[in-house]
């Protein structure tokens, strides 16, 4: 690492890699110096593609020659494990898509190896750094809600056939995970166990209802979390036109109902809604994203983390949470 740069080597080429790009590329002082494709023409692509100037193309990690602090891991949820650890064993930094990995083992061997290696391990799960959800977490750590009795969250998608179609590792359990769980209700599912921690009991019912394809499409899962708190999720890729994702939570003082990461209702005994503006509220349909601001945020304090020495603001570890609760809702399963 120099003095004044931070370098990056990007693992992928797909969309969510784009975003990545794109972000770097707004970071004066953060630089992709390399891009790992399996194929060398895919990987100069995109490099000129996305005006990646000081990159170079690679076939992986440990092949590449050039110096670099860290990688990005932008690629399917069951292909992190095995660069995470590559990274981490060459004394590299790792910050990876959402999510750490589809396989409870191979997320130990990742936060094991990289505190083996004294490396920071970072995930994307940028909606934490929406406003609302900052000051509700604010609120929520200092018992300012009151007593939280029930939580319902709702993610009621709709993704055509063609969007399965379109990648043979969407849908599959053996790359994906599975379906709408862990793939589109991932963030969601992170900014409950960000509230409230992982539940004591968890059951569930899902299945696959309109699509062709492995995993789920729609399903539910009721929580029962150790204080009496009861949780709900619906998860569905199934529900057309697609709806904006829900929470809502319920006290003693009274109840707030938050839309794609906003609050919109609240009515909490002796508090004023705290509510703030946030980007981006869309629909529930398939959409790419595009502005990376949100990546920017976490890419910098990764930086920052690695420099500092101290834990990224998504850790490995709280993002654990959510991976742990997904594998609960698909062990739990009782239909």
């Amino acid at each position: 690492m120099s003095k004044n740069n931070f370098n990056f080597l990007l693992v992928g080429t797909g969309n969510i890699a784009r975003t990545y790009a794109g972000a770097v590329n707004n970071l004066p002082h953060i630089s992709v110096v390399g891009v790992v494709s399996r194929s060398a023409e895919r990987a100069e692509c995109f490099i000129k593609d996305n005006r990646l100037n000081n990159a170079s193309p690679a076939e992986s990690i440990s092949t590449f020659t050039e110096d670099f602090d860290a990688v990005i891991l932008a690629t399917p949820n069951g292909m992190h494990h095995q660069p995470a650890i590559e990274a981490a064993k060459m004394g590299k930094h790792v910050f990876t898509e959402k999510v750490l990995d589809i396989d409870r083992e191979k997320i130990t061997a990742m936060l094991d190896e990289c505190q083996k290696h004294q490396v920071k391990l970072g995930v994307a799960f940028q909606r934490r750094l929406s406003p609302d959800n900052i000051t509700l977490k604010n609120m929520i750590d200092k018992g300012k809600l009151g007593k939280i009795f029930a939580v319902d969250l709702r993610v009621k998608l709709y993704r055509g056939q063609d969007y399965y179609d379109s990648a043979a590792y969407r849908g599959s359990k053996n790359i994906d995970g599975g379906g709408c769980f862990i793939q589109q209700a991932i963030h969601n599912i992170d900014i409950l166990c960000h509230f409230f921690g992982l539940p004591e009991k968890t059951i569930s019912a899902y299945g696959t209802f309109t699509h062709q394809m492995e995993a789920e499409d729609h399903g539910a899962a009721l929580l029962v979390y150790p204080d009496g708190k009861i949780a709900s999720i619906v998860a569905s890729t199934a529900c057309k036109p697609g709806f904006l994702n829900r929470m809502e939570i319920h006290s003693d003082k009274g109840s707030i109902i938050l839309e794609n990461d906003q609050i919109v209702h609240w009515t909490i005994d002796g508090s004023v809604n705290p509510a703030q503006k946030v980007k981006n509220i869309h629909t529930g349909g398939s959409m790419a994203v595009e502005d990376t601001s949100a990546h920017e945020q976490l890419l910098e304090d990764f930086v920052s983390a690695v420099k500092d020495d101290r834990e990224p603001l998504v850790s490995g570890k709280s993002a654990s949470m959510a991976t742990e609760l997904i594998f609960r809702i698909y062990e739990g399963k009782i239909n």
